[in-house]
């Protein structure tokens, strides 16, 4: 059977033999390859990439869009051009006389009034100042004639008004006269706001000593025997010297020290220390001088600051610092090198305010009773006299004023321990003193009268403590340094926003900036023309906006990462699965083109035969 079995096998090869020589297995194949595994293989793979945009967009962080372009461009924009604001000044020359009574005098007089007030200031512009474009205006009013020069404001001094050399006789009262030339300006004062404040000086020729005074309002006044010349140097100090830089002898007020805060609030607390009440204690009527004292002052800075008042009466409050007694004073002494050490913040809890967390300023102001052993205390100055406000202050902290018990030795002898009450008359004056400190705290003079020297007879002090031109110069200088105190704000975020694309800008973010952009656009509007406590609050109100972005809770985020911390994270999770069906796809591709290869070269093999 093997043999029959070989010989058909013998026979067939022998009729096919030539199909079956030509016919490789290892480089054709009679079927088609088939395209399942590899469909399977890359819908696989499409899955994948098909989720990677659904993968990227579950791990995408929400970016409120911010106005980057307009940023740059406020800052920009007070950097290379510092803020002013437009001022006019006027001057009324009165009983001047003669042949010069002319508009080219009066030309000449602006003029070199001008270029006094230029000496005076310089030529470099100064970030809240009136610029070195202001008009000055000069009105020669006499009873023959009324001739101004051509810079004019024309709205302010009536011709006519020149009479009021007449009341001069009868009006000794620099009170009195200051209201009437109040009234007088203000006549037809609907222009005062037009382009800017206008600061008046009026200059009154008689056969008198020369007084200057300058008013509570925006004007002073010369009034004695005074040349023109004279006249045109004092004017011009009047001007630049407290008009323009607020009575500061260095200059202008430093607007970034002004105890505002971020939030363009202050909170002024006021504290009464009994050191120990074992000798005695005392309160104070807090609400009548609230009333009566520091309403007014609030009303004048509201402009500048949201201000709030607050008080709280200490005991058990001694202070650090030493004291020693003077025989020839008969009273304890202590000096201005022991003020570092005389607030004792163990002993003195004085941050106590709901406000303390905040962004808010609080000014501490302290009245200090001492203790009978070292009764009565007095502050020795430099130059070794006694203080007369006997108090002090610590800039950006606030002031401290020493009160002592009408009758220390008496009080200490008596035992008596009941509870008294300042007096209105000593706590009238302690706030006086507290007053005065505040306007040093915010720039200005404690009083003008003294640091004016020789050339100024008188100061008239306002009651809300700040003068109309010194809350002007306030408002100046207090514009500019929140514009760019906004605009820093907003730049250091604009920064920090493009450094880290993963950062969460939640739309609250964005339309507080926006709003920060749009107030502060509204305050230079104001500020050019001239309107100052509009471009104060709007100023205050684009810095408050621009701290509030910048501190927003969400920026302070723990989920800030880079894109390669977030690739890092997920690319132990997806690389090992991905990279093998990427390989098994392309092994399955070879196979596939392998095999299409093999039936190609079959097929090809086979149709010349057919």
């Amino acid at each position: 059977m093997a043999e029959i079995s070989e010989a058909r096998e013998t026979a067939t090869n022998t009729s096919h033999g030539e199909t079956v020589t030509d016919f490789d297995p290892k480089t054709m194949r009679k079927t088609k390859p088939g395209l399942k595994r590899l469909i399977l293989i890359l819908s696989v793979l499409f899955s994948f990439f098909l989720g990677a945009p659904f993968l990227l967009k579950s791990i995408e962080i929400y970016r409120s869009p911010l106005p980057f372009r307009e940023i740059d461009m406020l800052l920009n924009h007070l950097e290379s051009k510092p803020l002013s604001l437009p001022c006019r000044f006027q001057v009324v020359f009165l009983g001047f006389y003669g042949h010069n009574s002319d508009e080219s005098r009066a030309d000449e007089l602006g003029l070199l009034i001008r270029e006094r007030m230029r000496k005076l200031t310089g030529n470099d512009p100064v970030c809240g100042g009136c610029g070195n474009n202001y008009p000055v205006s000069v009105m020669v009013d006499s009873s023959l004639d009324c001739i101004p020069n051509r810079n004019d404001a024309g709205c302010l001094w009536r011709c006519g008004n020149g009479d009021v050399s007449g009341f001069l006789e009868s009006l000794r009262d620099d009170e009195a006269f200051d209201e009437l030339l109040e009234s007088l300006l203000q006549r037809d004062g609907g222009c005062s706001d037009s382009s800017g404040k206008v600061y008046t000086v009026v200059v009154v020729n008689r056969d008198k000593e020369t007084r200057v005074v300058v008013g509570k309002h925006r004007h002073a006044w010369i009034v004695g025997k005074v040349s023109e010349m004279d006249a045109v140097s004092i004017t011009a100090d009047i001007f630049v010297k407290f008009f323009m830089n607020g009575g500061k002898k260095e200059g202008l007020v430093r607007a970034e020290f002004m105890p505002v805060g971020a939030d363009g609030r202050v909170v002024l607390s006021f504290s009464l220390l009994n050191a120990d009440p074992h000798d005695w204690i005392y309160d104070w009527d807090f609400q009548e001088i609230d009333e009566t004292m520091l309403a007014p002052v609030i009303e004048a800075l509201a402009p500048v600051a949201d201000t709030s008042v607050e008080s709280q009466v200490l005991y058990h409050t001694p202070k650090s610092s030493f004291s020693y007694w003077d025989e020839k004073l008969a009273s304890y002494i202590f000096s201005t090198k022991d003020l570092p050490f005389f607030v004792n913040s163990n002993e003195w809890h004085l941050d106590t305010s709901i406000a303390a967390g905040g962004r808010s300023k609080i000014l501490q102001f302290v009245i200090y009773i001492p203790s009978a052993k070292e009764c009565p205390l007095l502050l020795q100055l430099p130059n070794g006299e006694i203080s007369t406000t006997n108090g002090f202050i610590s800039p950006m902290w606030g002031g401290v004023v020493v009160w002592n018990s009408p009758n220390c030795l008496k009080d200490q002898e008596s035992g008596n321990h009941t509870i008294r009450t300042i007096s209105t008359q000593d706590l009238e004056k302690v706030f006086e003193v507290f007053i005065g400190q505040l306007r040093q705290l915010f720039g200005l003079n404690s009083d003008n009268l003294k640091v004016a020297g020789s050339g100024i007879s008188n100061f008239l002090a306002s009651q809300s403590g700040f003068t109309e031109w010194e809350l002007d110069v306030l408002s100046r200088h207090h514009t500019c340094f929140n514009l760019l105190s906004c605009a820093t704000t907003l730049g250091s975020l604009s920064r920090l926003v493009q450094s880290l694309p993963r950062m969460i800008i939640m739309d609250e973010i964005g339309k507080q900036v926006k709003f920060s952009l749009k107030a502060a656009s509204l305050a230079q509007e104001n500020a050019s023309l001239g309107i100052y406590d509009a471009s104060a609050v709007s100023s205050r109100q684009s810095r408050v906006l621009a701290e509030d972005a910048f501190f927003h809770p969400s920026i302070m985020s723990v989920s800030y990462y880079s894109f390669e911390h977030c690739f890092a994270i997920y690319t132990p999770f997806f690389l090992p699965v991905t990279l093998h069906i990427i390989l098994a796809a392309l092994k399955e591709w070879r196979r596939y083109k392998k095999e299409q290869a093999k039936y190609l070269a079959w097929k090809a093999k086979a149709e010349p035969q057919s």
